[in-house]
């Protein structure tokens, strides 16, 4: 019979295994992957833009290539540096974002627990300190004190507290505090740096499970299953579950506390930087002591982290609140829908070496005459009539000069000037009123309908405007003739 508490403690570590966190741990260039990492990502450099990102990495394979790193059981991945990043967005150890319209990488909370594990294995071994016991000790009675419910002991415990501080006082007064040796100072320094490493990991979870419920509250606006105000009611009460009930939400809400106090950061930072003045710190290597001054930093870059991803949800969906229109979205989804099963219809009917003309414009659609009020629900009715002839007032410039082609007097002029006859020397004897630019117009068109032969010289003519005014117009040569000539079967 199966063991049920072994089946079960093999299922959790089978579903850990599948986690991007140890995927990236047990990889084959799992090395190269946490080394390339750790270069491109520090707590002062949280994101990196696209294309820097692909340089760098193309930079240190080519560095460890030349260095004889790849002879064995190729411990370095093929291919370019924007292939390798690419491998990496896709198995989830790199996000891409768009931040200030630059596209970066950020990585994911998975490479962060990832990088975590690997700096606090790698940093040495693992003390248990009187630091770390004094820790966990504070956090259980820390614990159990608020859990507490009864005020008597209460009262007697921050009794017991006053005069501990009391007595501490005191002793000061009479300068009989002995100080820690630099043993137990390194461990606790060791300890901050334990409790400050798996801050960024808590973070960027916080962000992610953000981003997720964006992703969700898009997609359930989208499919219209719900009504909109639900899915927003839902939406606000994901988002305060997000910062109160889940460890990387009170992580983020603890931050936010100390991070909200502009005196209590000044006074951590400047509290690390005494601490790197002092003699133990100098026991500490230069990666230790660059991480133990970059906490501040680290706090800082978590929070903003977080309230841009949080802004960025909001943002988002309050456009698509905004913009939702179910009707259309349907009407788009049956669109797309019947072009994919268009152009599956067209592939299986096609080769593939066949040349498809691209569509460079859209027919116009003929709407015929839209109602231009809605003022007035009565359809529009027949003009006025006119009013009579003796009513209307002429003023004395002839305007029609300056309308179209005098065809009458043209096709008069044209009729005496026999069967055949060169167009630029007919236009150039017509009379200045009808030797108008639209004339000539005209006159080429009398010439097409009755037939007309091009030569193969150039004719030039000047055409006199009404206002006295001359253009000189350039064409092939043509011979026209006065009458249509008759098609004969």
């Amino acid at each position: 019979m199966t063991d049920t508490r072994a089946e079960a403690a093999y299922s959790r570590s089978l579903a850990a295994f599948r986690t991007p966190t140890l995927d990236l741990l047990h990889g084959r260039f799992a090395p190269f992957v946490v080394a390339a990492l750790s270069i491109l990502f520090t707590a002062d450099r949280p994101s990196v833009a696209i294309a820097d990102a692909h340089a760098e990495v193309a930079e240190i394979l080519d560095e460890l290539r030349s260095a004889g790193h790849d002879d064995e059981e190729r411990r370095l991945p093929s291919g370019s540096g924007r292939e390798v990043c690419r491998t990496w967005a896709k198995v989830g150890w790199l996000v891409q974002q768009i931040d200030d319209d630059v596209e970066v990488y950020r990585l994911s909370a998975h490479a962060v627990e990832a990088l975590e594990i690997t700096g606090r294995t790698g940093a040495g071994r693992t003390r248990v300190s009187n630091s770390r016991i004094r820790t966990l000790l504070e956090a259980v009675e820390n614990l159990s004190d608020n859990a507490e419910a009864d005020p008597i002991r209460r009262l007697v415990r921050l009794t017991a507290e006053r005069d501990a501080i009391d007595a501490e006082i005191a002793r000061a007064e009479l300068g009989d505090l002995a100080p820690l040796d630099d043993e137990e100072l390194l461990e606790e320094a060791e300890n901050v740096l334990h409790l400050a490493r798996e801050l960024p990991a808590d973070f960027t979870r916080v962000a992610e499970s953000l981003k997720a419920m964006q992703r969700d509250v898009v997609a359930h606006l989208r499919r219209d299953e719900r009504p909109t105000g639900e899915v927003l009611r839902e939406y606000l009460q994901r988002a305060k579950d997000v910062m109160q009930s889940t460890p990387e939400g009170r992580a983020f809400s603890g931050a936010l506390r100390l991070i909200g106090d502009a005196d209590r950061i000044d006074a951590l930072t400047d509290q690390l930087h005494v601490l790197l003045r002092q003699p133990f710190s100098q026991r500490l290597d230069a990666a230790q002591r660059a991480e133990l001054d970059a906490i501040g930093r680290r706090v800082e870059l978590g929070v903003e982290e977080v309230l841009a991803a949080q802004r960025r949800a909001s943002h988002v969906i309050t456009g698509q609140v905004k913009t939702h229109d179910p009707l259309r979205d349907r009407q788009v989804d049956d669109l797309l829908r019947d072009v994919i099963s268009g152009l599956h219809a067209w592939t299986r009917d096609t080769s593939g070496s066949h040349i498809v003309d691209p569509v460079r414009s859209l027919p116009r659609l003929d709407l015929g005459h839209l109602r231009q009020s809605i003022s007035d629900i009565r359809p529009p009715g027949t003009p006025a009539p006119l009013t009579d002839a003796d009513d209307v007032e002429f003023v004395d410039a002839d305007t029609r000069v300056w309308g179209g082609p005098r065809y009458a007097e043209i096709e008069a002029y044209l009729a005496g000037l026999g069967e055949e006859f060169d167009l630029a020397d007919a236009f150039a004897g017509v009379d200045d009123d009808t030797r108008r630019p639209v004339d000539l117009l005209g006159m080429l068109e009398i010439a097409h309908r009755n037939g007309l032969a091009e030569g193969e010289g150039v004719s030039i003519v000047e055409a006199l405007r009404p206002d006295g005014t001359t253009r000189r117009f350039a064409f092939g040569a043509v011979t026209a003739r006065t009458h249509k000539e008759e098609q004969h079967d």
